[in-house]
């Protein structure tokens, strides 16, 4: 790895969980589909309106694009450091389709 400091790592980490989160909650709010929220009852099993989900899931992308924009990979080992970006996409996405499958089949 390049001579970064290990905070950009983490950032760069941190960009992938918020940008693979931003996607499922922004594909079933603009799809006009009730989903799972923080901020519904239960948290995090309850549903949110479509609406709710948008923004939210649009929130996720921003900060996660944001992260990028200020923390981007552009050390020596530029191929490195994207696939700790990458990395925290996966994770988020192993996560999230593990809680959301789970929660999605109680219900039928």
């Amino acid at each position: 790895m390049s001579d970064l400091p290990w905070y950009i790592y983490l950032l760069q980490f941190v960009s992938g969980l918020f940008l693979a989160n931003g996607v499922p909650h922004f594909v079933q709010g603009i799809s006009g589909h009730w989903f799972q929220t923080p901020f519904a009852t239960p948290r995090g099993v309850g549903e949110s309106s479509p609406v709710v989900n948008v923004l939210w899931g649009f929130a996720n992308i921003a900060i996660g694009f944001s992260l990028l924009w200020s923390f981007a990979p552009k050390g020596s080992e530029v191929a490195a450091e994207w696939m700790i970006v990458g990395l925290g996409v996966l994770v988020a996405a192993v996560y999230l389709a593990r809680h959301f499958g789970s929660v999605r089949s109680k219900g039928r």
